[in-house]
């Protein structure tokens, strides 16, 4: 493969779904890069519970700089959650994906969530043209890129399944490369999607209250497998009920769950020569 964006593209030719985690921080990505799997994605939220601030609060720069951080972390290739860029218009759509790429970035979703609770998905005309303003920054890159295109109508107060799909079909006409819409409740609606589009369909687990297998994700026809903030949600939970169990009784239960201090060190360890 001549670069990451070639592999990463790769992965979704199938046959069946791949597993996509996204990692927080450097540590997270390393480990799940020892634990073998071919590629990874950042995480928007993931990243700002790290940093202390809600999702969405995240600068250009302090957004760019963690994806960064996330590529350098491993060999393997890394699509950025970069929320809806770093504006409202397709110029800044297209601006999102040069600076995505000019990171050594393989891929990057973009959705069409407005980030205002008043209106918080784009109107169909915008959404598509920020969708075919990208395509267009990707296509003049001079290597590879994998561009996701996010439709966010399940996650805010609009289960309108035509209307998902009528943009996933959008996008796709504009060239996007993988197609996305978090929060599908069944998987009736997920083989729906699936079979009313011609590329590549991401799911993520973790969002609402639906879940689903590998095996049966890649049976409805999805070829990717995302898991979004879910990874950082186990963790945080993890990490607030010790802390609950300190403060309220006193005792240290929590111990018992804990990774041991060598085998946590060995993921950050140098490969064996």
């Amino acid at each position: 493969m001549s670069t990451k964006a070639t592999a990463f593209r790769a992965l979704h030719d199938g046959p069946g779904a791949f597993i996509l985690p996204n990692p927080w921080d450097v540590g997270t990505a390393r480990i799940l890069a020892r634990l073998g799997f071919p590629a990874l994605a950042t995480t928007s939220a993931g990243m700002a519970f790290s940093r202390g601030v809600v999702e969405g609060q995240t600068s250009r720069e302090d957004m760019l700089a963690h994806c960064a951080s996330i590529v350098g972390a491993t060999a393997l290739p890394v699509s950025a959650d970069l929320e809806k860029g770093f504006g409202d218009s397709p110029e800044s759509a297209a601006e999102t994906i040069g600076a995505a790429a000019e990171i050594g970035l393989a891929g990057a979703s973009l959705e069409d969530h407005t980030g205002r609770a008043e209106a918080p998905i784009y109107d169909f005309t915008l959404a598509a043209e920020r969708i075919a303003a990208a395509v267009e920054a990707r296509n003049a890159l001079p290597e590879d890129f994998v561009l996701t295109a996010r439709c966010e109508n399940f996650l805010w107060g609009r289960p309108d399944l035509d209307d998902t799909i009528r943009r996933l079909q959008a996008f796709e006409a504009a060239g996007a490369d993988v197609l996305y819409a978090p929060g599908l409740p069944d998987i009736e609606a997920v083989r729906t999607v699936c079979s009313s589009v011609g590329r590549p369909v991401n799911v993520v687990i973790g969002i609402g209250a639906a879940r689903f297998t590998a095996a049966e994700l890649a049976e409805a026809g999805v070829r990717r497998i995302s898991i979004g903030s879910t990874l950082a949600r186990v963790a945080y939970g993890a990490f607030v009920n010790a802390a609950r169990e300190m403060k309220a009784s006193g005792t240290f239960e929590l111990a018992a769950g804990a990774m041991s201090f060598s085998e946590l060190e060995s993921f950050f360890l140098p490969p064996a020569a």
